[in-house]
């Protein structure tokens, strides 16, 4: 069956890829097609430049589950590598596009580059087009403008914490998805035990340090806590630590992996005194996140 594909990194998979995807979608819907995103990874930066420095909204399981939310039906990755980067612009059209995906109609950005050192453009690809037989639909400078500043944007307010301007930005909640692994067992001496997070994917971006409400689905119920991102400053912690601290919650999840969802900043990461002033905190946040999540309900 013939493919309706768009192209791109489609990092966060935001308001403004939306926009995009739901083209596909429906173009696809119309000619009986499959609507596809073809996507790269790792980043091209991640090899090009040697670059690890580089920190993007989702894991490729992340971006490929999003994708799929969306109506996607299939989420090609291709393995962006030396080699493929010095594919020649017909090559990448005529086997990948072509041969392998049977691509009918792409939907892509005026300014799209492909091909060794990006030196085709969508000119050229329309030109291709002719000769393959598969259409181009040209996304409009103002659609485009929209996924790079909001893609800038929602890394900066998450750099910053503001985790609900970063959820307008993506039209749905920034997560991340981690294993819960042994911690110092600290949380449950003052009564707030928690689950210490691990994210093996070390470019997925976290938050800035703070103490955060969060949702999360557990064993098909939706379990809301409490998170601190951070280095435990009160008890001369070093190392950076995600903690999550579950209300109404107390089953044994070491191990497993799950999703966790931001929903509001509640402060910074702050040393106090001692432990019981720290617990002392960490009641008030409690109620300040209960207070939030019950006006979600109201």
């Amino acid at each position: 069956m013939g493919k309706v594909i768009t192209i791109g990194t489609f990092d966060g998979v935001h308001i403004g890829h939306q926009k995009i995807l739901s083209q596909v979608v429906k173009l696809a819907k119309q000619q009986n097609y499959i609507p596809v995103v073809l996507t790269l990874f790792p980043h091209p930066r991640m090899v090009l430049q040697q670059d690890d420095s580089i920190k993007l909204l989702h894991t490729i399981d992340e971006r490929i589950l999003v994708l799929k939310s969306l109506g996607i039906e299939d989420v090609i990755v291709k393995e962006f590598t030396q080699e493929f980067a010095n594919l020649s612009a017909k090559d990448y059209v005529k086997n990948i596009l072509v041969d392998e995906l049977n691509t009918k109609q792409i939907v892509i950005g005026y300014d799209h580059h492909f091909g060794k050192n990006r030196s085709a453009n969508i000119k050229d690809l329309k030109t291709f087009a002719d000769l393959y037989d598969f259409e181009v639909e040209e996304i409009s400078a103002q659609d485009i403008e929209d996924v790079t500043v909001s893609s800038t944007k929602i890394r900066t307010a998450l750099n910053n914490g503001e985790v609900a301007l970063a959820n307008s930005f993506l039209g749905y909640n920034y997560f991340i998805t981690g294993s819960v692994v042994k911690g110092k067992g600290l949380g449950r001496t003052i009564d707030f035990p928690t689950a210490n997070i691990h994210i093996k994917e070390t470019y997925k971006l976290v938050p800035s340090d703070g103490v955060y409400t969060i949702k999360s689905q557990i064993k098909n119920r939706a379990i809301y806590g409490m998170m601190n991102i951070g280095t435990n400053p009160t008890v001369d912690g070093k190392t950076k630590s995600i903690e999550v601290h579950f209300f109404d919650f107390d089953e044994d999840i070491y191990n497993s992996e799950f999703k966790i969802e931001f929903l509001k900043r509640l402060r910074s990461e702050q040393k106090f005194k001692s432990l019981e002033v720290l617990k002392a905190q960490l009641q008030k946040d409690k109620v300040n996140a209960l207070n939030y999540i019950n006006s979600l309900d109201a």
